[in-house]
């Protein structure tokens, strides 16, 4: 196992997991919910009478925010390395698994493991074992 140097960037990864961390607090200190993208987003799809605006705001930001960095500096290239076929699949396995987990990796793993949730640890540790096996067997067993 070898480091590649050049995209090792702890510095950029601990301000960016401070950030996250610091929005996830201040939305549940001043909304009293919990910043799951799968629970904001199914809210849309499902909307509920002045539960609406705050839910939109929250998507734009998620969208917008890239869009704005990516005015004043570049954005990395991204590169996606599956077909059409595997992404499609994998997004609706993430679906299912955020249905019967109860929620997603953003609202379990970082909301739920701040509050100290046995159920968010639960989740997160299913969600991280699965990543590691999937990636285990892709790469290591069917050698693509």
């Amino acid at each position: 196992m070898s480091i590649d140097w050049s995209h090792f960037t702890p510095l950029a990864s601990l301000v960016g997991g401070l950030l996250v961390g610091l929005a996830a607090a201040m939305f549940a200190l001043f909304n009293g919910r919990i910043a799951g993208i799968s629970g904001i987003v199914g809210g849309l799809l499902r909307p509920a009478r002045g539960d609406v605006g705050w839910r939109l705001a929250f998507v734009a930001g998620l969208v917008g925010a890239p869009a704005l960095y990516g005015m004043f500096a570049t954005l990395p290239e991204i590169r996606v390395d599956a077909g059409g076929l595997t992404l499609v699949a994998a997004g609706l396995l993430v679906g299912i698994g955020t249905r019967y987990g109860a929620g997603c990796t953003s609202g379990h793993g970082i909301c739920g493991l701040s509050r100290l949730s046995p159920r968010s640890l639960a989740a997160t540790a299913v969600f991280m074992g699965t990543g590691f096996l999937t990636v285990f067997v892709v790469r290591h067993l069917l050698g693509a």
